[in-house]
């Protein structure tokens, strides 16, 4: 009798163990309490990206390379935004990155000094930051991917040279004054120029936007009778410099030289293939480059503070063949 009773408690007591199991994990199921997580699930990353502004060609084909590269990672969580060319509005939206305690920060500085201080708040709050195209001051940042603006510049101005036959007068359209791709490619341009009889006529800033670079070139055609060439600091101001020309009704597209940088492929490299422009210059837009990088960052991994990538002319001789690495 004793052992009857006994085997009938373990029945109960194993039929109330099950119930109470069974209750736990419907509470779970039903929300009441996190399921704990299974071991060996893939870890989510919430990135935000921070563009100065979509208005250029090259910004938008940035964002593009950013969301295939992301796309390749389920585990990637990309949160964007358009500072929409305002640095006030991309300090806010750092900011509120912190404030959502994203696990990383992919930004594109409008200008350099209102972003590095920022910046150097998402470093102090733990977040890490990868700075793309454009620098900042100082080294505050985990990694900065870019191209050699410097080194671009030179070039364009040794093919420059090279077209001129070493002399000619020129106007140089440049971005934004105060980022620092326009005075590197401006530094760079005028090395690759020097020891040539080339003459800056004017140098007119176009904030990198097509219309702007129109507009100017308009001007300086209607003061200076005499222009060889236009060098252009992104391939829309030199377009924009040559649709002025055009305009005037004199064929005077015909008689200036054209040069320009970013080399995208529906816009710098189409250019090239349509004769509009003599030349175009490569520079890579990083956002694969980016996504590798955060990655191996959020795995714990170390990366270069400075990720410098290549470039390539295009010409109409080589643009059917890639162009010519530099």
């Amino acid at each position: 009798m004793k052992t009857m009773k006994f085997a009938f408690a373990g029945v109960l007591a194993c039929a109330l163990f099950a119930g109470i199991n069974t209750q736990s994990e419907s509470h779970a199921a039903g929300g009441l309490k996190p399921a704990p997580a299974t071991k060996g699930a893939r870890k989510t990353f919430t990135i935000g990206m921070s563009q100065c502004n979509l208005g250029e060609p090259y910004r938008v084909q940035m964002n593009k390379d950013i969301e295939a590269a992301a796309a390749k990672h389920p585990e990637l969580k990309i949160i964007y935004r358009d500072a929409q060319n305002r640095s006030e509005t991309q300090q806010s939206q750092m900011r509120e990155f912190v404030q959502q305690r994203v696990n990383l920060i992919l930004v594109s500085p409008k200008e350099a000094r209102p972003l590095t201080r920022p910046i150097a708040e998402a470093m102090d709050a733990g977040i890490p930051v990868i700075v793309l195209d454009r620098k900042i001051t100082g080294d505050k940042y985990t990694c900065f991917i870019g191209g050699d603006n410097v080194k671009i510049g030179r070039e364009a101005g040794k093919y420059m040279a090279q077209l001129l036959g070493g002399k000619g007068n020129i106007i140089e359209i440049q971005g934004l004054g105060t980022s620092s791709p326009a005075k590197e490619r401006h530094d760079g341009f005028m090395d690759g120029i020097k020891g040539s009889q080339i003459k800056i006529l004017e140098s007119v800033d176009c904030q990198w936007m097509e219309p702007n670079a129109q507009r100017e070139m308009a001007s300086a055609l209607s003061r200076f009778p005499k222009i060889d060439a236009v060098y252009g600091q992104n391939d829309p101001s030199a377009h924009g410099a040559y649709q002025a020309a055009k305009q005037e009704g004199k064929g005077r597209e015909k008689q200036i030289k054209f040069i320009g940088i970013d080399s995208l492929p529906n816009e710098g490299i189409r250019y090239v293939k349509d004769g509009v422009l003599n030349a175009t210059f490569q520079y890579p837009t990083g956002g694969a480059d980016a996504i590798d990088n955060a990655l191996k960052i959020l795995n714990g991994q170390k990366v270069p503070k400075n990720i410098i990538l290549g470039t390539r002319r295009f010409t109409k001789d080589n643009v059917a063949k890639g162009g010519t690495p530099l």
